[in-house]
C-alpha cells in the first residue's frame, strides 16, 4: 500500500479527482489526466520515467516524489516537469496552488516537517486487496547506518505523533493485517518505553484487534513490559535490524547499536521476545566490504542457528544518497553504473558491486548457492516448526511460514522453473523425490490448517 500517495491524496482540495494506479495489481493504460503525479523507489525509477515520457508526450503535467526524486533531483527532473524532494505536506499544496496559477516550479524542496503537519490518508483511495494497512507513528533514524537512505530522507531527528491521533486513525483502518511502517519503532531515548507503553495499550483499550507487524532495533528486547504490551496489542512478527554477526561486518556498515551491544548479545534478546509469544524477522546483509565466500556461508549458519524465524536476506545494494553510494562511486566500485536504465538492479536480490574479496559476479554467484539452502521447502519447515516451539504461537508461526515463502520466490525467481536443478513456486525441488521429513509434516500442516490456520485465513480475507 502506497502510504504516501494516501497522504498526498488527503493534502489534495477536494476540487481535484483522484485516482491510484498501481502496477503492482494492474497493466499500466493511459488514463486522460490533468495531473499525473508519480513516486517509485530506485529500483522502479526506470518505469516511473517511462510513464512520465508517455503523459509528457501528450501534453499532460508531470511531478514526481518520493525517496528516488528526493535523492537525485537533477536526474529525475530530465524526465518529469516537477520534482518535490523530501516530506511533501508543507510544498504539495504550495505546488498545486501554482500550477492552477500557471506557473509551477521545477522544483520543491519538502525538507522535513513538523509531524502535526502529517494528515490521516486517504484510505478510500486504495482500492487494491492489499494484505496488510500500513501505519506511521514517527519520523526520522538516529541510526545513521551507512547503506540506508532514511536519514537523508527523513532526517536524524527522531519525530514522534502524538499517540491519541495514531490510535484515532488505527480505527479508521480496516485490514486485520497491519504493518507499522516505522524505520526505528521504539526509540532508544529515556521517554520512549513510556510512548510504547500508550500506544500499546491504547490498542488493546480500544480493541483494534489487529496483527501487526513493524520494524526496530535489537532495543526492543530491552522491556519485558513493553514486549508484553506489544505482544498484547497484536505484535506478531518484528523486522529487527541484525545486518551482520561479526563486529567486522557491523563496522562495515556502521551499526552503531548493534555495536554498542555486542554480537553476543543477539541471542538473549531473541529469547526474550520469543518469550512474549513474537516472532523475529532478522534483516541480514551479504556482500559487505569484508566479504568473502567464507563469511557469506557463516551468516547463513548464524541465521539458521540463531533463533532468527523468518529471513530477509538482501545483499549489500548501494542506494543513491548514501554515504555507501557516495564512497564506493569514488572509489569506481560500483559496476552497475549506467543510470538511470541500472537502477532497475537496485533491489536487493542483483549484486551491482563486489566486495574487498569478490567480484560481482562470484557474490550473485553464492548468494544464489545461499538463498537455496535457505529458503528450500524443507528448510522452511523446520523454520516453522521451530518458531512454534519457540513463541508457542500458531499465528506468529504462520505469518513467518507465509513470509519466508515469499522472500524465497523473490530472491529464486529466475530459479523457479520446470527445469532440472530449479524449484517450484512452493519451494520444493523440480527434480528428485520428496523427502520423509516433507511428507511426514504435510500430514501436520493439514492439522493445523484444520485447528486454526483456516479460520485465520479466512478472517484476513474478510470471510470470517
Amino acid at each position: 500500500m502506497p502510504l504516501g500517495l494516501g497522504i498526498i491524496a488527503a493534502l489534495t482540495p477536494g476540487h481535484w479527482e483522484i485516482q491510484l494506479i498501481d502496477e503492482s495489481f494492474e497493466e499500466f493504460a493511459f488514463t486522460k489526466a490533468d495531473l499525473v503525479g508519480i513516486t517509485a523507489f530506485t529500483a522502479n525509477a526506470v518505469r516511473a520515467y517511462e510513464i512520465a515520457a508517455i503523459y509528457r508526450s501528450k501534453g499532460i503535467y508531470t511531478v514526481m516524489g518520493g525517496i528516488h526524486a528526493s535523492m537525485v533531483p537533477a536526474e529525475a527532473a530530465k524526465y518529469v516537469d516537477t520534482v518535490i524532494t523530501g516530506e511533501a505536506e508543507e510544498v504539495w499544496p504550495q505546488f498545486l496552488s501554482d500550477l492552477e496559477a500557471s506557473h509551477p516550479l521545477g522544483l520543491y524542496e519538502g525538507g522535513v516537517v513538523p509531524v502535526d503537519r502529517i494528515p490521516h490518508p486517504r484510505r478510500d483511495i486504495f482500492r487494491y486487496p492489499y494484505v496488510n494497512d500500513l501505519i506511521q507513528t514517527s519520523r526520522g533514524c538516529p541510526m545513521g547506518c551507512d547503506f540506508c537512505s532514511v536519514t537523508q530522507m527523513c532526517g536524524k531527528k527522531y519525530r514522534e505523533r502524538e499517540v491519541e491521533d495514531v490510535l484515532d486513525e488505527l480505527e479508521g483502518t480496516t485490514r486485520p493485517l497491519l504493518f507499522i511502517v516505522d524505520d526505528h519503532l521504539v526509540n532508544n531515548t529515556r521517554h520512549a518505553r513510556e510512548r510504547a507503553l500508550r500506544l500499546f495499550k491504547g490498542m488493546v483499550s480500544r480493541k483494534l484487534n489487529k496483527l501487526w507487524l513493524g520494524q526496530a532495533s535489537i532495543n526492543f528486547a530491552d522491556d519485558d513490559e513493553v514486549l508484553y504490551w506489544a505482544a498484547k496489542s497484536g505484535c506478531t512478527l518484528i523486522l529487527l535490524g541484525i545486518e551482520g554477526e561479526t563486529t567486522q561486518a557491523l563496522k562495515d556498515v556502521n551499526k552503531r547499536l548493534n555495536l554498542k551491544r555486542g554480537v553476543d548479545s543477539y541471542r538473549k534478546a531473541f529469547r526474550k521476545i520469543h518469550r512474549h509469544g513474537i516472532a523475529i524477522l532478522g534483516a541480514m546483509i551479504f556482500g559487505m566490504e569484508s566479504d568473502g565466500r567464507q563469511e557469506l556461508f557463516k551468516r547463513r549458519d548464524f541465521i539458521l542457528k540463531s533463533g532468527i524465524d523468518a529471513i530477509q536476506a538482501s545483499i549489500m545494494t548501494p542506494l543513491p544518497g548514501t554515504g555507501l553510494f557516495n564512497r564506493m562511486a569514488l572509489l569506481d566500485r560500483i559496476r552497475l553504473n549506467n543510470f538511470p536504465d541500472d537502477w532497475q538492479h537496485y533491489h536487493f536480490m542483483h549484486a551491482v558491486m563486489g566486495t574487498s574479496k569478490l567480484s560481482r559476479d562470484e557474490l550473485q554467484e553464492i548468494m544464489d548457492e545461499v538463498w537455496l539452502s535457505m529458503y528450500n521447502k524443507e528448510n522452511l519447515r523446520r523454520l516453522l516448526f521451530r518458531t512454534l516451539i519457540r513463541t508457542r504461537n500458531l499465528k506468529a508461526a504462520y505469518w513467518v511460514y507465509g513470509a519466508n515463502h515469499n522472500y524465497g520466490r523473490m530472491t529464486l525467481q529466475k530459479k523457479i522453473n520446470d527445469q532440472p536443478g530449479g524449484i517450484t513456486r512452493n519451494m520444493e525441488w523440480v527434480s528428485g523425490k520428496r523427502t520423509v521429513y516433507l511428507k511426514i509434516t504435510d500430514y501436520l500442516l493439514a492439522l493445523l490448517y484444520a485447528v486454526s490456520w483456516n479460520k485465520m485465513v479466512q478472517k484476513f480475507k474478510g470471510r470470517a
